[in-house]
């Protein structure tokens, strides 16, 4: 997951970008993927979306839920990154649902508090995030991951919108990415796609750790894990042991190094890469196509 020096990495006055062009970099992105406010049920250019809450292990699930206004359609579980619920993630989701998905954009700090803590990951990164959320994250162990995970599972089952005859999928990114891992691995009979992003603590000795997962998901699923470049050079072999894992698995693992850094995914991060985004989006919309 996202550690301070990689958040020091991450300053745009670091990176030859100043406060200014960050800040209208960042809300151009988020604005040219979702113009509107979200709260309450409503459509919207096709899509119908609302802001839910059910009741989940540990505490109150809360969440933003999107889909086509009409049809049922696979479900996917979007798991935001260390900077939680806020516009980036949901425009992501609206984004995601526009191609013919049932999207929950799933707080993943619902255990601590509820609702978006930051506005965006530049006032994260600026005002404590890390030390805020720490306590949070910490509540967040693999057994909790996986317990969640059911849960919204069959929450997302018991709506209208979702197509139960197809798999569901899951995306992670930072200290998500490998949550998706977890959930296929707990439920292998619904769970038929994770798609991690820069994902943190992949690979360890634990049983739960996500590489030694990798065995528990369904023969007829699929792994896409997609790697940072500085995250490779910070751990070069953890690759080789998510290939070395993803190859005794009955399921398919893809593991691959991008050219973006750690983030490089996400709408308002200041990393992000948009060539390098758009490849990942499209072998992820591939994933889930052929394993939903």
């Amino acid at each position: 997951m996202c550690e301070l020096d990689q958040l020091d990495a991450m300053d745009p006055a670091k990176r030859g970008v100043s406060r200014r062009q960050f800040t209208v970099m960042g809300a151009a992105g988020v604005a040219a993927a979702a113009c509107a406010p979200t709260g309450g049920a409503k459509a919207q250019d096709s899509l119908t979306e609302s802001d839910v809450t059910f009741e989940a292990p540990g505490g109150t699930m809360d969440g933003y839920f999107v889909h086509p206004a009409t049809g049922k359609h696979p479900a996917v579980i979007l798991y935001p990154d260390i900077g939680g619920l806020r516009d980036a993630p949901k425009a992501m989701g609206r984004r995601l649902a526009a191609s013919g998905y049932a999207v929950l954009v799933a707080n993943p700090y619902y255990r601590s508090v509820a609702g978006q803590q930051f506005a965006d990951f530049e006032a994260f990164r600026n005002d404590g995030g890390f030390q805020k959320v720490g306590p949070w994250m910490a509540k967040n162990t693999p057994e909790a991951v996986m317990e969640s995970a059911k849960a919204i599972i069959a929450w997302l089952d018991a709506q209208d919108a979702v197509d139960t005859s197809k798999g569901v999928g899951s995306q992670g990114y930072c200290m998500t990415g490998g949550w998706t891992i977890m959930t296929a691995a707990a439920n292998p009979d619904r769970a038929k796609a994770a798609c991690s992003f820069h994902g943190g603590g992949l690979v360890g000795d634990a049983p739960t750790s996500p590489v030694n997962l990798l065995d528990d998901m369904a023969a007829d699923s699929k792994a896409l894990i997609c790697i940072g470049k500085n995250d490779d050079e910070r751990a070069p072999t953890d690759k080789d042991k998510l290939k070395e894992a993803g190859a005794k698995a009955k399921a398919e693992v893809s593991v691959e190094v991008y050219g973006g850094d750690h983030g490089w995914t996400v709408l308002d991060s200041p990393v992000y890469n948009e060539a390098e985004a758009e490849r990942a989006w499209a072998n992820m919309l591939d994933t889930y196509k052929k394993f939903l």
